[in-house]
């Protein structure tokens, strides 16, 4: 019945069902990155420096040099590990074996020359324009090396939505381990547990962050279990409050008095009480994670190029913002803003929906 009241409760706030959806859909987006990023090359790092930020709707002829050895590569893993060449160009001249073509942006007269077997073979003007020559846009343009600025930030989207998951799991794993056996067990167990949390309390976040990722090496993984190692205080110290409310319960002292195990007790009838407030700061500990690992990857310390990360890319743009092309900045910080808020509002929303006070 508490669990209906809740749900009810919760579906009644329209702000929480919209930030859901867009979790879910960003989700799915980070899930499915590479099949709907424009750049399916590994983490979008296609690089066209004579094109570098160029504005959005921005578009352009590509020349395609294909590749003839060939790699083993998973598109939905890790993308085109075997990307074909792509030159910008803005002029062609086609002779008998082949064609020069003139890179964009080139203000000179120089053409460059290419053999028509460097197309695997192929010997044909009509199947090079058909195949070989395209029309690429860049719906949000270009960053500073030339890479397709929509598809860096889909494919970032895989850092967020990651490090929320692992570094929230391993915070509940920490906290809910050490904070039931703190609450349950009482005595020198909880005054050891205790004084752990206060120690790591006592500690700033971003500098323990920081040193945790300084001794594990800066790196895509490092950072994630950094990130998590950080944020289980918090969980332990709901878990040990809410243990030590609940092992008062009659029931409780029934099960004891019955024979039943420590083991058995708290994992049968204490944690599945604290399902309520366990989804409520885990909502909100995903939040500070995003946060967290964007600020990291800001100082220079989170995910390392080329993994595209959107803190990693406020840090390379932010300049542009004197610059007259404040969009490069603004476009992945206005996705951690949304997906952090999104984040917030459903946590707020929990929050209400499961107090049994109301």
């Amino acid at each position: 019945m508490e669990f209906k009241r809740a749900l009810y409760q919760f579906k009644q706030d329209s702000w929480a069902i919209g930030s859901l959806l867009f979790i879910i859909i960003v989700t799915l987006i980070a899930i499915f990155a590479y099949f709907l990023a424009p750049d399916k090359t590994a983490y979008g790092n296609q690089m066209h420096l004579s094109i570098h930020s160029q504005p959005p709707g921005f578009s352009c002829k590509m020349l395609i040099i294909p590749q003839a050895e060939k790699k083993k590569s998973y598109l939905f893993l890790s993308g085109n590990n075997n990307p074909n060449e792509e030159i910008p160009v803005q002029d062609i001249k086609w002779s008998k074996d082949g064609l020069a073509y003139k890179r964009y942006g080139n203000a000179t007269d120089y053409y460059e020359k290419i053999l028509f077997s460097s197309f695997l073979g192929v010997a044909n003007k009509t199947v090079i324009e058909s195949s070989y020559l395209i029309e690429k846009q860049f719906l949000l343009g270009t960053d500073k090396y030339g890479r397709d600025l929509l598809s860096r930030l889909l494919i970032g989207s895989r850092i967020s939505i990651s490090i929320g998951f692992v570094a929230v799991f391993i915070s509940l794993v920490l906290g809910v381990f050490l904070g039931a056996i703190a609450g349950y067990f009482g005595g020198w167990i909880d005054r050891v547990i205790m004084w752990l949390i206060n120690i790591t309390w006592s500690i700033p976040t971003l500098l323990m962050v920081i040193a945790i990722t300084l001794a594990l090496g800066r790196g895509f993984w490092q950072v994630f279990v950094a990130v998590g190692l950080t944020m289980w205080v918090e969980v332990a110290r709901l878990v040990r409050g809410q243990v030590k409310s609940v092992k008062e319960q009659l029931y409780i002292q029934a099960g004891a008095a019955l024979g039943f195990s420590h083991v058995r007790i708290l994992s049968q009838h204490i944690l599945p009480m604290l399902i309520a407030p366990l989804i409520v700061i885990s909502a909100a500990n995903f939040a500070s994670a995003i946060l967290m690992e964007s600020g990291l990857s800001f100082l220079g310390i989170g995910a390392q190029p080329p993994i595209p990360s959107w803190g990693g890319m406020v840090k390379d743009h932010f300049r542009y913002l004197l610059l007259g092309k404040p969009y490069l900045a603004v476009l992945p910080g206005l996705a951690i803003m949304s997906l952090v808020l999104a984040f917030m509002i459903l946590g707020n929303s929990l929050r209400d929906a499961f107090d049994v006070k109301r």
